[in-house]
């Protein structure tokens, strides 16, 4: 039926479908009209630049620097950290991109599927404010798809942040430039100057409309391919001109992007267990080009209706507050504005997870992840489709093709995602990564780490859909009793353990508790009454299951929370400082030992880096642990 067909019913269509019939060099040398900003000033990024520099803004800022801090600002100094930052859009340049990309996509991608609707709320939204679009961030291929998309549909060209490490690459970096890319350090601290340009650089583009601005709410591309909480500092900036009254709205536009595989997933796995990141050159860039001779199956992006911040403030915050200061003195956020802009952007990462389209390789890996010592194919098949009228149950959006049987299905996952899995005497196992040589027994632990966090990276791509649910499900298992108050109780304690690792609205609690029971009600699972919740007769099956789902996250908790107790203890027994760099290296060395010795049954997933920063991160939200300086 349709919704068996998942995204294809729902109005996505094959932009490369076109592309494929048509030359390179037509498709990037054809017109381009994309209608602006009605309010937009025509300028130019020079122009742009001297309103930025001649702001009284940013002079206000530099002569507070130079009383506050004695120091002798050099005159160009802010000059010169603009020039660094700034981009030089150039249709020259976009033109260049587009018959790169062309190629590129048509070689990698199946398919790239494109939302319709989306793209005309999108070109209505940037003709009546200024557009700020806001795109998950799970590979370096995401703001190139987009400007690829925006230029395809004659959309205005957008200016992208992004990290001080691609301006480091000489060519590339230069071309990214001149297709809109501005870029930004990525450990800025207290410097004041950097932050005023920066700042007023961004809010000049959003006053004068000069174009749509992208950057990521997460801050970072997400390595576990799961969300990540937000950062909040470039969302200040682009919403004071409104809170300023220097423009009457702002739209904001959640995109959801979908990869069946993802290129850099070797890559991830191999970072979270602490193998350095290579460095972005173009060297290494070029070395790396054999991926492109890969299949990375079908990618959708899904553009979001667009949000109006003129109508989430209503009755939120109080605008008096900016008439009191005038437009060109820094304001420092109030507690009320800190609070409104950090449930935002909680609330646009939750806009991207609901329109993230899944495929059937994302339910595998979630099936996969609970058996891995491997799988008959059948059962694999079997797990897999239950679990498909499960996710739709709970509304999440699937990608499962049309008049292709459910066997084929599995297989061509299976063949596509041939560097993570193999099927042999109809069984399905993990890969490991061949190697030179033979393979000592810690060589093998890393080898199996990698392969069980690869297939993670794709089992958290659709995790968002169960997690309130199965937080529900273990709350249930674990309260003193079938109380509606005692499963709230634990429910609100894995919400708050877990709020670093599943992006959770920041005091929305209730609302995330009745959605999980909510789904499970209506799928089956539960049954409610006033002061009870009680789980059927038939719903025990998916309790267990999704319960399973969590396991992997609750277990390497306990593990690095006991473990680091020990570590910590170790080190006061011997009048020694523990730092925090030094417990998340004691604690990985002490699970690793343990794994490769067999001592213990532990999930790889305990080995994870981010994983490590999460648990901290948790213990000192908690007040289990202090951090102080040294």
């Amino acid at each position: 039926d349709a919704d068996a067909l998942g995204a294809e019913a729902d109005g996505f269509f094959d932009m490369l479908e076109e592309r494929r019939r048509s030359s390179d060099l037509s498709y990037a040398f054809r017109s381009f009209n994309p209608l602006p900003y009605r309010g937009a000033t025509d300028i130019s990024a020079s122009t742009l630049n001297r309103m930025v520099l001649e702001s009284q803004y940013l002079s206000y800022v530099i002569q507070e620097v130079r009383d506050r801090e004695r120091w002798l600002l050099k005159e160009d100094e802010a000059s010169a950290l603009l020039d660094e930052m700034s981009q030089n859009l150039q249709l020259g340049f976009i033109r260049l991109l587009g018959y790169a990309m062309n190629k590129v996509f048509k070689s990698v991608f199946s398919s790239i599927h494109v939302n319709e609707d989306g793209l005309t709320r999108l070109q209505q939204a940037i003709q009546e404010y200024p557009v700020i679009l806001l795109p998950n961030h799970r590979s370096y291929m995401d703001f190139l798809v987009l400007s690829y998309i925006m230029f395809t549909y004659d959309l205005s060209i957008p200016v992208i942040a992004a990290g001080i490490p691609l301006m480091g690459m000489k060519l590339i970096g230069e071309i990214f430039r001149r297709s809109g890319a501005f870029f930004i350090r990525r450990a800025i601290g207290s410097d004041k100057l950097y932050w005023a340009v920066l700042s007023e650089y961004v809010r000049t583009i959003v006053r004068t409309g000069y174009a749509p601005l992208e950057f990521y709410i997460e801050g970072l591309r997400s390595r576990t391919l799961k969300s990540l909480t937000p950062k909040l500092g470039m969302l200040h900036m682009v919403l004071e001109p409104f809170f300023k009254g220097e423009v009457f709205d702002i739209s904001l536009v959640p995109i959801s992007i979908s990869y069946e595989r993802v290129l850099e997933e070797s890559l991830l796995a191999h970072e979270l267990l602490g193998v350095p990141k290579p460095k972005e050159t173009t060297g290494a860039l070029l070395k790396a080009r054999t991926v492109l001779k890969e299949n990375y199956g079908c990618m959708h992006v899904f553009f979001g209706n667009p949000v109006s911040v003129r109508d989430l403030v209503k009755g939120k915050i109080n605008h008096r507050q900016y008439n009191l200061v005038p437009r060109d003195l820094p304001m420092k956020p109030s507690k009320e504005m800190q609070e409104f802009v950090s449930g935002l952007a909680h609330t646009i990462i939750r806009l991207q997870e609901r329109n993230v389209v899944l495929s059937a390789w994302n339910l595998m890996a979630v099936v996969l992840l609970q058996n891995l010592q491997g799988i008959d194919l059948d059962l694999l098949t079997q797990k897999t489709l239950w679990l498909r009228r499960l996710a739709q149950r709970f509304g999440a959006h699937l990608r499962w093709p049309e008049n292709v049987s459910d066997s084929e299905v599995m297989s061509s996952s299976v063949s596509l995602h041939h560097s993570v899995v193999r099927c042999e005497g109809g069984r399905v196992y993990l890969v490991e990564e061949e190697g030179p040589g033979p393979v000592t027994q810690e060589e093998g632990v890393f080898k199996q780490a990698a392969a069980v966090l690869m297939c993670a990276s794709y089992r958290n791509q659709a995790v968002h859909v169960f997690t309130r649910p199965a937080m529900v499900a273990v709350a249930m298992t674990t309260a003193a009793s079938h109380r509606t108050d005692d499963i709230f109780h634990n429910f609100t304690f894995l919400l708050e353990l877990f709020s670093n690792e599943f992006v959770v609205i920041p005091g929305q609690a209730v609302q995330d508790f009745e959605e999980g029971c909510s789904l499970l009600q209506e799928s089956g699972v539960i049954g409610r009454s006033d002061e009870e919740i009680y789980v059927k007769d038939n719903g025990q099956e998916t309790i267990i299951f999704l319960r399973a789902i969590l396991q992997p996250f609750i277990e390497s908790y306990q593990v690095i929370i006991v473990v680091y107790t020990i570590v910590q203890a170790v080190h006061h027994l011997h009048w020694q400082v523990c730092t925090h760099p030094q417990a998340i290296q004691d604690v990985d060395e002490f699970v690793f030992y343990q794994i490769w010795k067999n001592a213990a049954s532990l999930s790889y997933e305990c080995l994870s880096s981010d994983l490590h920063k999460n648990v901290l991160s948790a213990l000192l939200r908690m007040d289990a642990v202090t951090k102080t300086k040294v």
